[in-house]
């Protein structure tokens, strides 16, 4: 190309640049008028929170602009007023997962008040036909138990406190809660590497468990090396509990798998707690599944309490948990010929702690924040399938955690500041045990006859996990009947 035609294909640029500018300074002004529009009826959800949608109509079914919308949650005494738009529609903005009532009033027509409850990462519809008449009068409409969600494509199951609590979970660990879900099954992580007895993992459809992605209160709980989760959380402090198997939302880890969401209870207007304790022996149950010619006595005990109140009503709560487990074994070994004599059992006890204490903070209509510490460990003797070569296994993990939910016009916001630390210590136990052959200084395995005995193979072993996380999950914004923006930037 000569400098003649360069110089002009440069001149020519400029003049389209230039002649595109009001256009492009048009489009620009557009997209942030419509960033800061009125928000329409589509889902506001954030990481841990719900919402609630709607519109209003009169008898004849137009719409009402600047009708009275007051939403109060009613464990807090959190209250929401809003007014409907020009198109008769409502948006309450990202709220905590709970029980809501929704009270609708306009001049010229009697109230409705509806009762809702908001669950973890759903949107709950309100519509409501006002009639004509005094406004004192209110009529009090009872919410459906059938709960479908046609603002979200998302295809998700939700459980909240009431379901949790009512439904038997053998054992009290919470990931058990996902099979009631289709196509989900239930994955123990010991299997995935030795370390990880008492901790569970998710499939989703077939796929193995190590992709599924667990988080609680918006921080991720995933172990990152072996996969599963890197604590267990008390199930009387579970306030609601979502799995998302496809077509997720932004705002849960990304994963070709599926996700797990777990938000915590927190504390209420009201005191309110429980204690409880379960205990299980195999001479009081079924027998445990064991080799032919060998038995496994069985034994646990299950234990613990939960409070939770105001400290200041309408603004500042306190919720307290703490479980722990206690489980006594005899592990068969079943040896093949010729070494069928050392067929027997081996000690397996198994124990787990968890302590939760949150604090809950409400600061005028839309900002909503809290802090969550969490300590979990448990420790167990276990051999991995390896006869009577023994490992001490203990698995400690500590998180704390701080989140701000809060509306900024037509966007929601979540915000998620956390620092998980988990460590995982496999030391030998079969020296001095008194097992077959314990003393050796060898690991020793007789060919494929289950006798094996020794030094543990993988002990002493020693993991370390530590996150710092700070998230900004996807955010929800809206473009009028354009539809929905979201963004966000998570940071660990």
């Amino acid at each position: 190309m000569s400098l003649e035609q360069s110089s002009f294909s440069q001149c020519a640029l400029v003049v389209i640049v230039r002649k595109l500018q009001p256009i492009l300074a048009v489009l620009f002004a557009a997209l942030v008028a419509l960033l800061n529009a009125e928000c329409s009826l589509f889902a506001q959800t954030t990481v841990g929170t719900g919402s609630i949608v709607g519109a209003v109509t009169d008898p004849s079914d137009a719409v009402i602009n600047g009708a009275k919308i007051k939403i109060t949650n009613t464990a807090t005494g959190q209250v929401i007023e809003l007014a409907t738009n020009s198109s008769g529609s409502f948006n309450s903005g990202a709220l905590i997962p709970g029980n809501y009532k929704v009270q609708i009033s306009a001049n010229g027509f009697g109230s409705v008040e509806v009762s809702r409850i908001v669950l973890l990462g759903n949107t709950s519809t309100v519509n409501v036909s006002l009639q004509i008449g005094p406004e004192a009068h209110v009529v009090e409409v009872q919410s459906s138990e059938i709960r479908v969600n046609t603002e979200q494509p998302t295809v998700q199951g939700v459980l909240d406190e009431q379901q949790i609590e009512n439904l038997p979970v053998n054992g009290r660990n919470f990931l058990d809660l996902a099979q009631l879900e289709p196509g989900v099954q239930i994955q123990d992580a010991a299997n995935f590497s030795l370390g990880k007895d008492g901790f569970s993992s998710i499939s989703f459809g077939g796929r193995f468990g190590r992709t599924a992605r667990i988080e609680v209160d918006g921080l991720d709980v995933s172990d990152e090396l072996i996969g599963s989760t890197t604590m267990n959380i008390p199930a009387s402090g579970i306030q609601e509990f979502q799995l998302s198997q496809s077509s997720m939302d932004l705002s849960t880890e990304l994963t070709t798998s599926g996700s797990i969401n777990v938000t915590t209870r927190s504390g209420s207007n009201a005191v309110h707690g429980e204690a409880f304790g379960f205990f299980r022996d195999s001479s009081m149950a079924a027998a445990l599944p064991a080799p032919p010619g060998l038995s496994e006595p069985f034994q646990r005990s299950q234990y613990g309490a939960r409070l939770g109140g105001p400290i200041i009503k309408d603004k500042l709560f306190y919720f307290l948990d703490g479980e722990r487990t206690l489980q006594h074994e005899q592990a068969p070994v079943l040896v093949a010929a010729p070494f069928e004599q050392y067929s027997g059992s081996f000690s397996s006890p198994f124990r787990e702690n968890n302590l939760m204490a949150r604090f809950d903070c409400q600061f005028g209509q839309f900002v909503h924040a809290f802090y969550r510490f969490s300590y979990f460990q448990n420790s167990f003797t276990a051999n991995g399938g390896l006869g009577y070569s023994v490992y001490d296994g203990k698995n400690i993990t500590r998180t704390q955690i701080g989140g701000l939910d809060f509306n900024t016009g037509a966007w929601s916001h979540s915000l998620r500041f956390g620092y998980l630390k988990t460590e995982r210590n496999i030391t030998n136990a079969t020296a001095g045990s008194g097992l077959p052959l314990a003393n050796y200084p060898l690991n020793i395995q007789m060919g494929n006859t289950g006798l094996v005995s020794g030094a543990n193979g993988i002990a002493p072993d020693r993991i370390l996990q530590t996150d710092l996380q700070v998230r900004h999950p996807p955010r929800s914004g809206w473009l009028g009947e354009w539809g929905r923006l979201k963004g966000g930037c998570p940071v660990v």
